[in-house]
């Protein structure tokens, strides 16, 4: 006969119990572990890009984009003074409200195209880095400089002539001809090597620092589930998406020098004044303004950035997610 002790009624139910939430646990693990399904067609990546940027520009991004271009140019306001005065300036009324979409035709032409190259090129990036064995936060910092980078041939001419109708007093068509009359194509990239590095270093920074808290959150919530479970991948909840969302696009907003140089930069070509640097425009600005002319219209431009972070990065990530379910 065999030694082995039968456990009794209480402690039997106990050892069912825990094998069955091994059993389950290791479920959960191994599914979640799977391979990831292929990532969803390129085509389809651009064409989201072009919609979800279309979509943040019609809603907010547009008055945030006027509100901070005015206070880039004049940087003698205070933050909601420069809020008030656009309003004021306009008419007031609805012709006031009306003009925080001043630029919108050239907006949603840039929106959809810069939306589609960057969705794109950054989707293809950071999968690519994924492939090679680099870590999500390292993939996302990249991926968004390249996809920004990628941006800036489609952007120039775009955010010129928004900026030329936040601070000029002609139409958009008579900036274009004057523009194209003086100067030819080169005269719609005034300020090119601020929009690139201001690109370059927002997308490397939206998609990085999400991508690192998304990380961060994944970690807390493998160890909230079961502690010491290793090769464990761990879903966010939408909430969570969100915060690291806000989060990623409000710490992008270090690079807003860049933006500042490039409002002065394509301000001084509608103006028809002399072309300066990027190094020279700051300089200037610091002369005049002190280091803090540097990040003038800095409060507009975080709200930008979340506003534009939950697009394009968060929105995008969890369509994606979508797609591949």
């Amino acid at each position: 006969m065999s030694d082995r002790v039968v456990p009794s009624g209480p402690e039997l139910f106990a050892d069912i119990k825990t094998q069955s939430h091994k059993t389950s646990m290791q479920a959960t693990i191994h599914a979640t572990s799977a391979p990831p399904n292929p990532p969803p067609n390129r085509y389809h990546s651009a064409r989201n890009g072009a919609l979800l940027s279309m979509a943040n520009a019609a809603s907010l991004g547009m008055p945030l984009e006027v509100w901070k271009t005015h206070l880039g140019r004049h940087r003698h306001e205070r933050t909601f003074e420069g809020l008030r005065n656009i309003y004021v300036n306009n008419g007031r009324g609805l012709k006031g409200v009306g003009s925080f979409w001043r630029g919108t035709s050239a907006k949603m032409a840039e929106s959809a195209s810069k939306g589609a190259v960057l969705m794109f090129s950054k989707e293809l990036l950071k999968d690519g880095c994924t492939f090679v064995g680099l870590s999500p936060a390292m993939s996302g910092f990249i991926a968004g400089f390249g996809g920004g980078v990628c941006q800036v041939s489609v952007m120039g001419p775009c955010t010129y002539l928004i900026t030329a109708s936040v601070i000029g007093n002609t139409s958009m068509l008579q900036q274009i001809k004057s523009t194209w009359s003086s100067q030819g194509l080169r005269g719609f990239y005034p300020g090119g090597m601020a929009l690139a590095f201001r690109q370059a270093t927002n997308w490397a920074s939206r998609q990085g620092f999400t991508d690192a808290i998304r990380e961060v959150m994944r970690g807390r919530n493998a160890q909230e589930l079961e502690d010491g479970v290793e090769g464990q991948v761990v879903q966010l909840s939408v909430r969570q998406e969100i915060c690291a969302g806000i989060l990623g696009g409000t710490l992008s907003s270090w690079n807003h020098p860049f933006e500042v140089c490039r409002i002065e930069a394509q301000a001084r070509a509608v103006a028809g004044q002399p072309p300066q640097s990027m190094f020279q425009i700051m300089r200037s600005v610091v002369a005049q303004h002190g280091v803090g002319g540097l990040f003038k219209g800095v409060f507009p431009r975080v709200l930008l950035s979340v506003w534009q972070t939950s697009f394009m990065v968060t929105g995008a990530h969890l369509i994606r997610e979508h797609w591949t379910q």
